[in-house]
């Protein structure tokens, strides 16, 4: 680690084949990781993320950490901490779709098959589309209250937005329902 102090002091930085943190470091960001409760085929991400952070650090003119092994141990532990925020948040917005499509039982008969076939629809699309299009026209939240509760770009949320809805559309017409 005092080669990478040394070079970042220089402002020579990422060096092709520099690798931020030994193998014994990697160890403890994985051990914190995997204690901090993030599951096993995350971990890799997480190192990574580690990785990325120092190397961030450094790039940006500040000093590396006198003790990179102690400051990779609390980077991983934070970032433990956010996978189980995003978890959370990935559970309470499937909750809260889950009770979005437990409606009543349509009383028309047009309605009861229209409504057969856009649940239908729905459960053929990919999670992260039928996600936004439930959110949108569903929970009525807006495309920014969309990307604020997801995490996600605005301009991600109207891509989905847009191929969610043709894919319910062209299935909808498939079926000769509208």
């Amino acid at each position: 680690m005092a080669l990478l102090r040394r070079k970042a002091r220089r402002g020579q930085g990422d060096a092709v084949g520099d690798d931020p943190l030994d193998a014994a470091q990697e160890r403890r960001v994985r051990a914190v990781l995997a204690l901090g409760g993030v599951p096993q085929a995350d971990l890799p991400d997480g190192v990574q993320q580690v990785r990325l952070r120092l190397l961030e650090r450094t790039a940006s003119g500040r000093e590396a950490p006198r003790d990179v092994s102690a400051w990779a141990a609390v980077v991983a532990s934070n970032l433990a901490m956010d996978w189980h925020r995003a978890r959370r948040r990935q559970d309470r917005l499937g909750e809260r779709l889950a009770a979005l499509r437990q409606t009543e039982h349509p009383r028309d008969e047009d309605t009861s098959v229209l409504s057969l076939a856009v649940a239908q629809g729905l459960d053929e699309l990919p999670d992260a589309q039928r996600q936004v299009l439930v959110l949108r026209f569903y929970a009525d939240l807006p495309v920014r209250g969309i990307a604020e509760e997801l995490g996600i770009p605005e301009g991600t949320v109207k891509s989905r937005l847009h191929t969610a809805v043709q894919a319910l559309r062209a299935r909808l017409h498939e079926d000769e329902v509208v």
